[in-house]
């Protein structure tokens, strides 16, 4: 039984789709307390972080595409973290914390907030490396970039809520799930030593290898946060995301992740990110997340 605390944080000015500021409310929707309730676990729902509307917030008419150097409601976007990040730093260190995102920008203040400025393992579940800045990023949006922040690069107004600096070890963090890498990430992977699980290891390997590899990386930590994007999900199963990308973790495989890691003992926090209702069928989307969580938290077929 676990202390679980939920925050949501919705927030879709780092998305280049709006809607994923309902991924809250979807995945409220799809009975994320009852679920973990009916596991044995003690949830509060800490409500939502206030997040500015792309309408009304400076930066709306930023340039396009094809500018390059740019991250779109940077201020914005670095306040609505900072406020995310002093929520969770004051939350009891034994709490297991769910933030229910929003675009996948909101991990830098998930991230940081609950490692409190200690050392902390991440396993980062998703299609895309999130690991540009905003000098090599092709759009300007800051869900693909918050890996890079986190890890001491880009712009400081991201990093300036944990002091500067990098918030998490290159060592300590593990992708799982990488298939649409944009060649500066590429570049930056093979540069830092990232321990990298494309899609491409986990046809070959078996996602239980790759789980069992990423707990032997990160078992020596005493936290671990797992930041699941929606989109590490193959369309066909999860197709209220933003940036779909074929080829993606089926049902089952993203299961047998959550159930190893649950196993493990590994996970202390977890994200829930990239749900877009508005792209979605009949809740879907959430719906699957939702039961992703409860794996995590062990929930077992027998």
């Amino acid at each position: 039984m676990a202390e679980v605390r939920v925050l949501g944080v919705p927030m879709d000015l780092g998305a280049g789709r709006r809607g994923v500021d309902m991924g809250p409310s979807a995945l409220r929707v799809a009975h994320l307390a009852a679920t973990l309730r009916e596991l044995g676990h003690e949830v509060v729902d800490l409500g939502n972080v206030d997040a500015p509307v792309a309408e009304a917030t400076d930066g709306l008419e930023a340039a396009g595409p094809e500018r390059r150097g740019l991250a779109h409601f940077a201020d914005a976007i670095a306040a609505t973290c900072a406020a995310a990040y002093r929520q969770l730093a004051a939350l009891p260190a034994e709490a297991f914390v769910i933030t229910l995102g929003g675009d996948h920008s909101i991990s830098m203040g998930t991230v940081a907030g609950l490692a409190r400025g200690e050392r902390t393992g991440v396993i980062w579940v998703d299609a895309h490396a999130d690991l540009n800045t905003p000098d090599s990023s092709p759009s300007g949006n800051v869900h693909g970039m918050p890996v890079a922040h986190l890890l001491g690069l880009g712009d400081e107004r991201f990093r300036a809520m944990w002091g500067g600096g990098a918030a998490i070890l290159p060592e300590d963090l593990v992708y799982i799930g990488l298939r649409s890498v944009d060649p500066p990430e590429r570049e930056l992977i093979h540069e830092l030593g990232l321990r990298a699980f494309t899609m491409k290891e986990v046809d070959q390997l078996g996602i239980a290898r790759v789980a069992a590899e990423a707990v032997e990386r990160l078992s020596g930590l005493a936290r671990v946060h797992v930041s699941f994007d929606a989109d590490a999900l193959d369309p066909a199963v999860a197709p209220g995301v933003g940036t779909p990308v074929p080829g993606g973790l089926t049902y089952r495989e993203a299961h047998l992740l959550m159930e190893l890691l649950a196993d493990a003992g590994l996970a202390t926090s977890l994200d829930l990110v990239e749900v877009n209702p508005t792209l979605d069928r009949g809740n879907r989307t959430a719906r699957t997340l939702v039961e992703m969580a409860a794996s995590l938290l062990g929930k077992r077929i027998l």
